[in-house]
């Protein structure tokens, strides 16, 4: 059983404490550390992480699971300003000549809406190859890691062919982008497909905003409400 709690990133057995989360009995997250994930998931992805150095690569997790505080304190940095918003072609925009839906839109290209996001449900990771670079490398999360003659390129390619032929232990990438989807491509995003179609499946556009209509911290909330129909199929139904 899914529980709200579960389904909008906030467990009420999560203790957050700063970055760090304590996990009690209930809670289906278990700790892989320094991460936590959905503990149906965490078998199929040591297979996956196995087949991967087994091929010379180290598939290794930057983000997997995601509270709601998280994702809201992204969110509004976003919308103030404090943190950079990108275009589609991963350019950083002036927010200040942006109207508030052309803020809110343009946010949603690379960030989920608090309560929205798959990182909520510790079925989702942004992942990346450990052996290709330094150990003090900052992974930055962008298309030149990953795409044509970027770092990280073999291993999605490797990624890719495994995907395709249902050997990726039900891993794929929810985002393709595309005219319908508003989500940018990330090509650094898995998804534990049996496991996530769960929530999904419960997550359901009145939920979601009967919960953000009681989150009075969100900036650019009425904003979002105000357009929530189009946003729930562009951003969070996909």
């Amino acid at each position: 059983m899914i529980s709200l709690a579960q389904l909008v990133g906030k467990e009420e057995q999560l203790v957050s404490k700063g970055d760090k989360l304590s996990a009690q009995q209930d809670c289906a997250l278990v700790s892989v550390p320094p991460h936590f994930l959905h503990r149906d998931i965490v078998d199929d992805w040591s297979a996956l992480q196995q087949a991967s150095i087994n091929e010379g690569f180290d598939l290794a997790v930057v983000s997997a699971y995601r509270s709601f505080e998280r994702q809201l304190l992204i969110w509004n940095e976003k919308a103030s300003g404090k943190r950079a918003v990108f275009d589609a072609n991963g350019q950083i925009l002036d927010v200040r000549k942006l109207d508030d839906k052309s803020l809110v839109f343009a946010i949603l290209r690379w960030s989920a809406l608090p309560g929205g996001s798959r990182h909520h449900w510790g079925t989702d990771i942004d992942v990346y190859d450990r052996a290709a670079v330094a150990s003090d490398y900052a992974v930055q999360l962008v298309d030149d890691e990953v795409n044509q003659g970027g770092v990280f390129e073999p291993l999605h390619n490797w990624l890719d062919s495994r995907i395709e032929s249902a050997s990726a232990q039900g891993f794929y990438r929810p985002y393709q982008g595309g005219v319908s989807q508003g989500i940018a491509a990330e090509r650094w995003h898995l998804s534990h497909r049996p496991t996530a179609e769960h929530f999904r499946r419960l997550l359901t556009a009145e939920t979601l905003y009967r919960l953000l209509e009681q989150e009075t911290d969100m900036r650019l909330r009425d904003t979002v409400l105000a357009h929530f129909d189009e946003i729930f199929t562009r951003y969070i139904a996909c």
